[in-house]
């Protein structure tokens, strides 16, 4: 009974959801909201990767941080999503390198190292859908989906744009982006638009899973 409306929805696609291996880098305001879309929709096979732990900063945005406070991060959503692999490591060059992508049917970009970020769509743009610029903003109505060619308004997608040219790189990937101008220097947020781009991830992945998209 727990997934009959998705099964309503999606018939015979269900099983794709649940038959589906996500591989989802970084669990916080963007990620954390992913997931637990994508475990309610359906989709139990999800490997979560996080180096970080929770600290009070991280309440106005990131799913259960306020009962697991100086704990990992991906420990932490175990416990609330139990079908969940949970790997504590950081996400660099090194990491990425040692993992096997194939075993993945989607890869789901949540982080904010950019030079990660670089490395991820070098390697996996095929099965690769990441998230860009979701702090600074307020309107959740401006954010959009796209290829990182394609991506406007947004000054963290504008300098992957040029660091992937200048590796030659042309390749075609989805991002999900705000075109809202930011409206800080700073890093503040606001879960309205943080929480849009994760249950947007989720949408695109779920889409993309069900040849929906």
């Amino acid at each position: 009974m727990r997934y009959a409306r998705s099964e309503m929805l999606f018939g015979e696609d269900f099983k794709k959801l649940q038959d589906a291996k996500i591989l989802l880098l970084g669990v916080g305001g963007v990620g954390s909201v992913c997931l637990d879309c994508l475990v309610r929709t359906g989709v139990t096979d999800i490997t979560i990767v996080d180096f970080d732990s929770y600290d009070e900063t991280n309440q106005n945005r990131q799913m259960w941080s306020e009962l697991h406070l100086g704990e990992s991060k991906v420990e932490a959503l175990k416990k609330h999503y139990p079908s969940v692999t949970a790997i504590h490591v950081k996400v660099d060059k090194e990491w990425i390198d040692a993992v096997d992508f194939d075993k993945y049917d989607l890869v789901l970009d949540a982080i904010d190292d950019i030079h990660a970020k670089l490395y991820l769509a070098q390697k996996t743009y095929k099965k690769l859908i990441s998230a860009v610029g979701s702090a600074k903003r307020l309107d959740p109505t401006k954010v959009e989906v796209s290829t990182i060619w394609k991506t406007h308004g947004d000054r963290f997608g504008a300098k992957i744009r040029y660091e992937l040219k200048k590796r030659k790189f042309s390749k075609n990937y989805t991002v999900i982006f705000s075109s809202e101008p930011s409206l800080i220097k700073e890093k503040g947020s606001f879960m309205g638009v943080t929480g849009t781009f994760g249950l947007t991830m989720c949408s695109q992945a779920v889409m993309r899973l069900t040849g929906k998209k």
